[in-house]
């Protein structure tokens, strides 16, 4: 038995298939994966997020602490409410993990991945070093996310004034405490929506009151498959420990000025950088009949071989995609091996569908 969060009973209420993720009991589908999928493109649904963690940053150096731990800057954040993605590295400047950073009033608020969650923790806590920061994490929340186009408009019809008030006006990307909510306009599906952090004992109800406004729940499976259409890298399959940010289209996300910081895993970067990067993250569409799936091999005419990472069938286009990690010389056409046969595929940007519009 794993562990569960509180909405553990609802879901088998609900007649969720339950299956172990990173330890985890939770909800691979309710029914039918495909149908959950095209129900938050085309409208919107809850997904249980409780197993992620939450953990607060404070004290005076909390934020010179980030600039030092972080492979992006924190102090791109001007405002309290504000968020930014970047990821945890290694001395070797691999991915420790991927997280969302948000700018609160009395700190900083950090949303890691529940399998690496405890991993991180024990991390942050033995490079402290001397900073004045103190840490704290917080078992005592749950977390939902309601992700779909007409996701805020619904939820801003359930909950008080205050909070409504704030959903219609937070901006994407930014997340602010109301009571004991934290509301945030984030997601991992490539659509508009929320990810909202109460007390797990409230949980339930809410869960309740978002199933009869007739907000399905979401499982795992359309959670996978929403977030390969939209090309955002899974912890565990597309980034690890085995790689860094600079092979897995995650360039962006470091924030090499000024060039004073000295964040962990920098040095390591630059010489990576400097040498030239050998691999990178693309998209992959297979025009024929068939499904593309991790560690398959891809291989590259004239170049060479790489891998698939992460591949399902997209239920938004009909077809199989796959992200995968190929040679920097890789254009627009490669072949993968399925069974033993080789497939041509379209090499594209590691985006599929975003908002609800194709992107290939």
């Amino acid at each position: 038995m794993g562990q569960r969060t509180p909405l553990f009973d609802l879901h088998l209420a609900l007649g969720a298939k339950m299956v172990d993720f990173g330890g985890w009991d939770m909800p691979l589908h309710y029914g039918s994966q495909v149908e959950e999928h095209h129900q938050v493109r085309r409208d919107c649904g809850v997904f249980d997020v409780s197993h992620m963690h939450v953990i607060d940053v404070a004290g005076s150096q909390a934020q010179l602490w980030l600039q030092y731990l972080l492979a992006n800057d924190v102090a791109r954040l001007q405002s309290p409410g504000r968020a930014l993605y970047s990821a945890m590295l290694n001395n070797d400047g691999q991915v420790i993990d991927d997280m969302i950073v948000y700018l609160t009033d009395s700190g900083y608020r950090l949303v890691v991945n529940a399998a690496t969650g405890g991993k991180d923790f024990a991390w942050m806590q033995a490079n402290l070093n001397d900073f004045d920061v103190q840490l704290s994490a917080h078992p005592e929340l749950a977390l939902l996310a309601i992700q779909g186009p007409h996701a805020r408009s619904k939820i801003a019809e359930l909950v008080p004034n205050a909070r409504a008030e704030l959903i219609r006006q937070l901006k994407p990307f930014e997340g602010r405490q109301e009571g004991d909510w934290f509301i945030a306009r984030t997601g991992y599906t490539g659509e508009d929506g929320l990810e909202i952090i109460l007390p797990a004992v409230q949980a339930p109800s809410f869960f309740n009151d978002l199933v009869g406004a007739g907000i399905s729940p979401i499982g795992l499976g359309a959670r996978d498959t929403l977030r390969l259409e939209a090309g955002m890298n899974l912890y565990g399959q597309d980034i690890d420990e085995n790689v860094s940010p600079l092979v897995s289209n995650m360039a962006w996300t470091i924030a090499w000025e000024p060039a004073a910081r000295q964040f962990i895993g920098r040095a390591a970067l630059e010489a990576e950088r400097d040498a030239g990067v050998a691999s990178k993250l693309v998209g992959l569409v297979l025009e024929e009949r068939g499904v593309l799936r991790a560690h398959q091999v891809v291989r590259i005419a004239e170049i060479g071989e790489g891998e698939i990472t992460s591949g399902s069938f997209s239920p938004t286009l009909s077809k199989s995609i796959a992200l995968a990690r190929v040679p920097m010389a890789t254009a627009d056409r490669a072949e993968v091996e399925i069974r033993g046969k080789w497939y041509p595929v379209r090499v594209v940007k590691p985006a599929f569908v975003r908002h609800g519009k194709t992107l290939i």
